[in-house]
């Protein structure tokens, strides 16, 4: 399945530079995004490295998830594609 990173997930006065939500293509529903909860992501990068990733949980009622990533997932990738498997 592939996905698109929205942006940070962020509050009033902080951002959560590990925590990024993500849109997949299909999912509109809390429902059918409660599916995918504890699948792998994977996002790679021009240059072919790989970061690893994890869904947590739903965000808000439109079908986003909230992803977990390894360190090291740059400002750039928002606005890309991830996979899920």
């Amino acid at each position: 399945m592939k996905g698109k990173i929205l942006s940070f997930r962020r509050g009033r006065h902080k951002y959560k530079p590990r925590q990024y939500i993500v849109q997949v293509k299909g999912v509109d529903t809390k429902d059918k995004a409660f599916k995918l909860l504890n699948r792998k992501v994977f996002w790679k990068s021009p240059a072919g490295t790989i970061i690893n990733g994890k869904i947590s949980s739903t965000h808000g009622n439109k079908g986003c998830l909230r992803t977990l990533f390894e360190r090291g997932l740059p400002g750039q990738a928002v606005l890309s594609e991830v996979e899920i498997i």
